[in-house]
């Protein structure tokens, strides 16, 4: 009987009987009838085929490739709701971190995974440890290094009871670049204020000052001649401190009126060439020396050249102040794609380096430890590189001297 066969033994009789039919289709095709006749001895053929194959796979196979039941709506409508929650929270723009109950710390979504990946934090265990120290409704300002320099960012903590157990949930935004930018513009603001008052009333003294010189020299003759050589010292002492300082004060108006940037496509190989070219003749004339590298020399950049052009020299000028008395003395300025695929150019030196206290202030303007110092290079150095989209950071060196980071 047919339905005692095995399930093999099936299949190969309903194979043969198809085979049968494409014979003798192929064979009669010019005659309907025998086509006809071909197809329906061809039948047992197939019935046999689809019953061994029925017998062979098991149903629950057959369940199990059907497309599963809808979900009541109820409960889609709550499913749907928890992977666009998910999803918010995945895409968030704040890192965010779990931290169980014995303490530790795990990344919850990109931005956190992206802060602690290479490229972003130096130590994330050192992250995590002041995450982890944090308290339930806690609001504050943490700090951690990076390999762009030092980042602040503000935290805070709320409870969050997952499976009966007590856990902590750390919102962490960076705000360093975003504190910096406030801080260049209410610099700015200031200064041009500043300057502008000031230039309101040395204008006057410095007129008058000239004024009064032309008339002494008129009348000197009618006075004793030690008023008359008073009079001369003291319109000559105020004509030359209104000058000087007409020019101290032109010099701050600067940062507040640096140009917008006019970005154009710059081979940085060929910009570190002419910077090598103005600056590397003072450094071999007093023993010491520069170096530029591009890695790799096709290495490309969206920015003005010549406000990056200016805020390098700036470094390099500090650079060169702050190794005067360094044997040997050199300079290395090295451009490369960060682990975290973002550009960075270093500038080292082998100077004295930044004494951990001035740290903080180095960038601020007006702030100088030099006699001679107007306090304005690495202000405006910071002012034309963010004005061209990047950062520029004070990173503690390893070893002797000073080092900048410039990423974009």
């Amino acid at each position: 009987m047919a339905s005692e066969r095995s399930p093999k033994v099936s299949i190969v009789l309903g194979l043969c009987g198809a085979l049968a039919l494409a014979w003798g289709a192929g064979a009669v095709r010019q005659d309907p009838r025998l086509a006809v006749l071909c197809m329906l001895g061809a039948l047992p053929g197939l019935a046999l085929l689809w019953r061994g194959l029925n017998r062979l796979i098991p149903r629950s196979a057959l369940r199990a490739a059907a497309p599963p039941d809808p979900l009541p709506t109820d409960r889609q409508h709550l499913l749907d709701n928890a992977l666009a929650v998910e999803a918010r929270l995945e895409h968030a723009p704040i890192a965010l971190f779990r931290v169980d109950p014995a303490g530790a710390v795990a990344p919850l979504n990109a931005n956190a995974r992206r802060l602690v990946a290479p490229g972003r934090a130096s130590d994330p265990a050192d992250l995590y440890r002041q995450l982890a120290a944090q308290g339930v409704d806690q609001r504050g300002m943490i700090g951690f290094d990076t390999e762009r320099g030092a980042e602040r960012a503000l935290v805070s903590v709320s409870a969050l009871t997952l499976q009966g157990s007590a856990h902590r949930l750390a919102a962490l935004m960076p705000v360093e670049s975003e504190l910096e930018a406030e801080a260049l513009n209410a610099w700015r603001q200031l200064v041009h204020v500043l300057t502008h008052e000031i230039m309101n009333s040395l204008t006057p003294v410095a007129s008058l000052s000239r004024t009064a010189h032309a008339l002494l020299d008129e009348f000197r003759a009618g006075l004793p001649a030690d008023v008359s050589a008073d009079l001369v010292t003291a319109l000559d002492a105020i004509s030359r401190r209104a000058d000087s300082l007409v020019d101290f004060v032109g010099s701050y108006r600067s940062l507040s009126n640096v140009p917008a940037a006019r970005p154009e496509l710059v081979r940085l190989g060929e910009l570190f060439e002419r910077l090598s070219a103005l600056v590397d003749p003072a450094w071999r004339a007093r023993g010491g020396r520069t170096a530029f590298t591009v890695e790799p020399g096709s290495l490309e950049l969206m920015v003005d050249p010549g406000q990056l052009e200016q805020a390098l020299i700036n470094l390099l000028k500090n650079a060169f102040e702050a190794t005067a008395e360094t044997p040997n003395a050199e300079a290395l300025v090295t451009a490369r794609l960060g682990r975290g695929g973002r550009l960075r150019i270093e500038v080292a030196d082998n100077g004295a380096g930044v004494p951990d206290a001035l740290a903080a202030h180095i960038f601020t303007p007006f702030f100088t430890t030099r006699k001679q110092g107007g306090g304005i290079g690495l202000a405006m150095v910071r002012q034309l590189i963010h004005g061209n989209g990047g950062t520029v950071r004070h990173v503690k060196s390893v070893s002797a001297g000073a080092r900048f980071i410039v990423s974009f």
